[in-house]
């Protein structure tokens, strides 16, 4: 490989940086304050920072790559493909052309990104957005005149961003190691990723690196995408007693307790004798108890805000963070107080020993949203998930709004699309928000373009299919395309119907949805324009299907 990198940090309440070109081998650089070794062996690239004295890193990035086959030269790849991952599980994420600009919610009204935090949702807060460039996390390849795989395997420390500029395809890479602290003496990785020449090398590279394990499908019901908050014991017990033995999951969604935050208190009037007899039903049935928690965050209404300000992780201004306009607004809880720790521990430990074998955990970016002296935002992330994994033990978990290489090996389960949305594409004016939003038009596209994460970093879980006629504006064809495209792409397969409404024409959509779930094996995916072209093989028999992204139909 042959680059150039630049590092920036300060010492002393300074800023200072250092710069080189690298080739392949291991090369040494030092500026008497910091010294960086750079160690590139033609598929893996590492590069490591030590400390010389008392220093806080700001940035680190490479430029000028070459080690995508035949360069860029004079080609800009107008036509090519970029597959760029979003920051969370919510963010866009898909095979991209340089045509194609991402959505800044900067570029929205101060008054409303202020009024409804649109910017806590994603990446907005620490890159830089720029018309002129594209960017994702993580795993990058490009397709087409020029051809290129990278992986991050750094990624308990920092996040890796691909950003490539529009006018020219060229690719930088970023490593988001600000606000990482360094005592004299101390070294860190700063850098470290696997590299191929094209996308097949990349996942052959892939099998040896994140081999693909084996994880349990789960085919279940969720309380969410019907009643949304709206239930009660009545509706609970009701949609659980419709399910059959094909079934292996029932959940309990948002929408039992008092607050978000308020995770101990059971609203009295929805479920008057609580979730504890609720769960035995769901296992006299032979299947799993689930239950979502928000377990990091708090709402403004709840008793947690309230009564404990110390529990709230403080900004710069001394305000508690806030991390997104959802219930009341709702701020993230200090996982350096101990007894805001305690608290969280206190409340997933109560449903696990309640019974409840799996936990849907949602809103989880808000554990890197403030900034913990001395870490990234990576480290951050990393520090809490492993914290929820110590907690609830051997107990499923499906991460939800997490950053996904964070999630590695530590989530069972991770949601790696937007909620679905209950039209094609929510309402005009949401289209306008942060890459975040609800839509099941951009979910469609996570869950396809996301399945090369599939069993190697978790188990994928594309959110629900959804067959019902009633509440709903997803034409039959869009909800048939929803139920296959899960069915082929994920791990996990949920609805919020009560399927004992279901006809014959939907319990055969079911039927079929469920052999390919089982059976089905994807070979090939690519994007053509609007359509993504899919091939697959069904017990042995080659099957094709395109979908189109626009309509959100097949054809």
């Amino acid at each position: 490989m042959k680059n150039s990198f630049e590092l920036k940090y300060s010492c002393g309440g300074a800023a200072a940086g250092i710069s080189g070109k690298i080739s392949q081998n291991e090369h040494s650089f030092s500026d008497g304050t910091i010294a960086v070794t750079v160690f590139d062996e033609g598929s893996e690239h590492r590069v490591s920072v030590s400390a010389l004295k008392d220093v806080t890193l700001l940035s680190y990035k490479e430029s000028g790559h070459d080690f995508y086959v035949g360069g860029s030269g004079s080609n800009n790849g107008a036509g090519d493909v970029f597959f760029l991952n979003g920051y969370q599980s919510w963010t866009d994420t898909k095979e991209t052309y340089l045509s194609e600009k991402e959505r800044n919610v900067k570029k929205l009204p101060r008054f409303l990104v202020d009024m409804f935090s649109f910017d806590r949702y994603g990446d907005a807060l620490f890159y830089k957005y720029d018309s002129g460039k594209l960017h994702g996390y993580d795993i990058f390849y490009r397709k087409g005149s020029v051809n290129g795989f990278a992986i991050n395997a750094n990624a308990a420390t920092a996040y890796l961003i691909f950003e490539v500029t529009r006018a020219t395809g060229e690719v930088s890479i970023i490593s988001d190691v600000s606000g990482l602290a360094l005592k004299n003496g101390e070294t860190a990785t700063v850098c470290d990723y696997f590299y191929t020449p094209s996308l097949e090398t990349g996942i052959k590279l892939m099998n040896e690196v994140f081999p693909v394990k084996e994880r349990r499908k789960l085919f279940g019901y969720t309380s969410w995408y019907n009643y949304y908050q709206n239930i009660d014991e009545k509706i609970i017990l009701r949609d659980l007693e419709a399910l059959d033995s094909r079934f292996n999951l029932f959940q309990i969604d948002d929408g039992y307790e008092t607050f978000v935050g308020d995770w101990l208190d059971v609203d009295p009037k929805k479920f008057p004798d609580g979730l504890s007899g609720i769960v035995d039903k769901i296992h006299a049935k032979g299947l799993m108890a689930g239950i979502w928690l928000a377990p990091l965050v708090a709402e403004q209404n709840s008793v947690v805000y309230k009564e404990h300000p110390d529990w709230l992780k403080k900004g710069p201004d001394g305000l508690p963070v806030k991390c997104g306009c959802n219930w009341s607004g709702f701020y993230a809880l200090d996982l350096e107080n101990e007894d805001a720790r305690n608290y969280i521990a206190n409340c997933l430990r109560h449903y696990a020993h309640m019974g409840f074998d799996f936990f849907k955990l949602d809103f989880l970016y808000a554990s890197s949203l403030p900034v913990y002296d001395g870490l990234t935002h990576a480290q951050s992330a990393h520090r809490a998930y492993s914290f929820i994994r110590e907690i609830l033990g051997d107990r499923l978990i499906l991460g939800c709004g997490a950053s996904p290489f964070s999630s590695k090996d530590i989530f069972d389960y991770l949601r790696i699309g937007p909620d679905v949305s209950l039209d094609f594409d929510d309402k005009f004016y949401m289209r306008l928000m942060h890459r975040e939003r609800v839509s099941t038009k951009v979910t469609l596209q996570n869950t396809v373009y996301r399945s090369i994460l599939n069993g190697r970093l978790f188990g994928n879980d594309p959110d629900v299919f959804l067959l019902r006629d009633t509440n709903i504006s997803l034409t039959y064809e869009q909800r048939k395309a929803l139920i296959t495209l899960n069915a082929l792409f994920g791990s996990v397969l949920m609805t919020s119907d009560n399927i004992a409404e279901y006809d014959e024409p939907k319990n055969k959509t079911l039927a079929e949805a469920l052999e390919l779930y089982r059976f089905a094996k994807v070979h090939s995916y690519r994007r053509d324009g609007i359509y993504i072209k899919i091939r697959y093989d069904l017990k042995g028999e080659k099957r094709e299907l395109t979908y189109n992204t626009k309509k959100g139909v097949l054809q």
